[in-house]
């Protein structure tokens, strides 16, 4: 029956009605601290890792994992693809030719970065033809000087598809006339959308094309490759340029997106070490709520030690109480926690659409639309660290209730 003593009693403690409503509202309030500080990160965290998703699938899904170019053009690309992608890591490779330019249509003038593409190769590198809102990229038969464009970039331009557009290159033609801008007139063949800033910055049009504007020849800019694993990119560049030798270089998607993706990686630490904070505050209220509650049962606890209760009893029935309370709150947490996570993008969206306004703007972030992954992992270790700061808080009350001395708290009741 002693062994039992602990739990009969702590539960008992944590279910009754006390006397003093404030210890009743510390207790309240230590449990709804937990609850929300556990929901927070699981929340907070989620995002992140939505935020870390889609960085991975959309925007690296749209630039190179790496780069493989020659200076001065690469010429007979076929074969060096191939044997490029039988390597290790390497799952496709296609040519590209890219030229910076800006677009002007109607008086209106936007800057791009105009990727030459072999339409039958892009979709072994480039997730863009899985984001074609209207037309394909099967539209940019060479010859015909067709383009796609960006939503974001349509909508600055305000063009669609069948409107013609003027693309100017930083290079001029030297004619007997003079010194003339190289510029060429395109027709929109096709619109994308992948939800992120790449929609104001990006177009696409047949390489052949890009290589009559750039004046290349049969030479393409370079390589781009498709990896199975982001992270192996600089590994797998570096061997790459190692083997093919001098006069090629290689530039992986770290030199052009690393920061961002190192910046979601920090802030995610940063946030889930700042709210853990707020789960410590919340665990340890429960202090100050044993605290008091081994005041108000000094009685009690005399009682116990004189009927044969040990102070590793009287120790464990406010380690007990104190727990459960705990416990209580971060089961709390979890659910409300996992609830969010799974519907905050409805949620956004439906404020969004209540309030008519856009809470994540692509132009200023890499994407349109609040993300969120819920990882069971994330919410194990939230569960373990909240469990582990509410057995901490409850030594201290529990160490104070078992030296409690039977004699003196008797003389006087």
């Amino acid at each position: 029956m002693l062994d039992r003593l602990p739990f009969l009693i702590g539960l008992r403690y944590v279910r009754a009605k006390r006397r003093n409503h404030f210890i009743s509202f510390i207790s309240l309030t230590s449990m709804l601290g937990l609850t929300l500080g556990v929901a927070v990160l699981i929340l907070v965290l989620s995002v992140m890792n939505g935020f870390d998703r889609e960085l991975r699938t959309r925007v690296l899904g749209m630039v190179p994992h790496t780069r493989i170019e020659v200076p001065s053009g690469l010429t007979d690309w076929q074969p060096l693809a191939e044997r490029l992608t039988q390597r290790e890591h390497v799952i496709g490779a296609a040519p590209y030719i890219q030229q910076q330019g800006m677009f002007s249509v109607g008086g209106r003038n936007q800057g791009a970065l105009v990727n030459g593409i072999e339409p039958e190769w892009e979709s072994r590198v480039s997730i863009v033809d899985e984001h074609m809102r209207r037309g394909s990229l099967e539209d940019l038969a060479p010859g015909e000087w067709n383009i796609v464009l960006g939503s974001l970039l349509a909508r600055q331009l305000g063009v669609g598809v069948g409107d013609r557009v003027t693309l100017l290159v930083p290079e001029a033609s030297i004619t007997p006339a003079g010194v003339f801008p190289r510029l060429k007139r395109f027709t929109v063949s096709g619109i994308f959308s992948v939800g992120a800033d790449l929609d104001a910055s990006l177009a696409y049009a047949n390489i052949e094309d890009m290589q009559t504007l750039a004046r290349m020849g049969d030479a393409v800019g370079g390589l781009r490759l498709e990896l199975d694993d982001l992270f192996q990119a600089g590994g797998v560049t570096r061997a790459i340029i190692d083997d093919l030798g001098p006069g090629y270089r290689g530039l992986d998607w770290t030199y052009t997106r690393g920061n961002l993706f190192q910046a979601i990686q920090m802030e995610k630490r940063m946030i889930a070490l700042l709210l853990t904070v707020i789960i410590a505050v919340a665990a340890f209220n429960i202090v100050s709520t044993l605290v008091m509650v081994v005041t108000d049962k000094h009685a009690d606890i005399a009682i116990l030690r004189t009927i044969g209760a040990t102070p590793r009893s009287i120790m464990g029935i406010f380690m007990v109480q104190g727990l459960a309370i705990g416990v209580i709150g971060i089961l709390m947490g979890v659910g409300l926690g996992v609830l969010l996570a799974l519907t905050v993008a409805d949620l956004i969206g439906f404020l969004e659409s209540t309030l008519g306004i856009s809470f994540l703007d692509a132009g200023v972030y890499f994407i349109s639309e609040l993300p969120s992954q819920l990882l069971w992992s994330d919410v194990g270790n939230i569960i373990a660290a909240a469990f582990v700061l509410t057995f901490l808080s409850t030594l201290y009350p529990a160490w104070r209730a078992a030296r409690v001395q039977p004699a003196e708290v008797l003389r006087y009741e």
